[in-house]
């Protein structure tokens, strides 16, 4: 796994803004706006949305801000998300030495992203996946303002039994590793009906009904049923942080794209 390319970013300038100080900035003002409940308890992992931030950075913010109030230690977070633009057999885990962001580089667990690699056959490299994949990208800048020491293994579902990914994932996951799931809910429906669909997503989800999600209309259903059974196997319960709909922040309410933002703590 040495010699690795690094992932430059693609979407700075477009999804999120460029300049550092003011990606800074505008992510720290995401995060402090967001009020979280006092016995929100340990956070071991976040579903967090990735549009352009001006459209899904107030409810990113939540997830965030619970994972930047945890005790500051050094962790690996399997950063998991669906893949948009290119067919993946499996879960592309790239072949990067780091994520660059306007912010700077954050490494990739190289040794456990090869071991995943070598070990089952549910991992690919694919890494013209990754390249022009926005939906990873978007929430790093926010895991480095919100972590001060961290690596990503960064994994794209495509064709994939999710809970053939979390069996495999539930032995990985250690006690200082974190789990983020990056996914957007409806898309493109009135404001009034997106509410609606989005509700009963959001309701399987806090029941733990898993054909509830997966028949939802969420972008990352794949990625949150893994979640939901690594979950469920070590007792971890989800709690929803925010929502609200492009039509909230910054678009009109014709056409609008659902954001949560859930924890799951144990």
């Amino acid at each position: 796994m040495s010699g690795l390319p690094i992932r430059r970013a693609t979407v700075a300038g477009h999804f999120y803004p460029s300049d550092p100080d003011q990606l800074r900035r505008t992510v720290r003002g995401y995060m402090a706006e967001a009020q979280l409940p006092q016995d929100l308890g340990d956070v071991r992992a976040v579903i967090a949305p990735h549009a352009g931030y001006v459209y899904s950075g107030p409810t990113a913010g939540y997830a965030f801000k619970a994972l930047a109030e945890l005790p500051e230690k050094s962790r690996t977070v399997f950063l998991m998300g669906p893949a948009h633009r290119v067919y993946v057999a499996g879960v592309a885990l790239g072949s990067y030495s780091a994520f660059q962001t306007p912010l700077g580089a954050v490494l990739i667990a190289v040794d456990r992203v090869g071991d995943m690699l070598d070990s089952a056959n549910l991992y690919t490299h694919a890494r013209e996946a990754h390249a022009s994949e926005h939906c990873l990208e978007v929430e790093v800048p926010f895991l480095q303002e919100a972590l001060s020491d961290f690596q990503l293994i960064p994994m794209l579902f495509g064709d994939v039994d999710p809970k053939r990914v979390a069996a495999d994932l539930i032995d990985r996951v250690g006690p200082n590793d974190l789990i983020v799931v990056s996914s957007d809910l409806s898309h493109y429906h009135p404001h009034e009906q997106a509410q609606r669909i989005d509700q009963a997503f959001l309701d399987a989800l806090l029941a733990g009904n898993e054909r509830g999600v997966i028949e939802g209309e969420a972008c990352g259903s794949a990625p949150t049923v893994a979640l939901m059974e690594i979950a469920r196997q070590k007792g971890w319960s989800p709690r929803l942080l925010d929502y609200r709909t492009s039509g909230d922040t910054a678009g009109d309410k014709l056409e609008v794209v659902g954001y949560s933002a859930v924890a799951y703590t144990r």
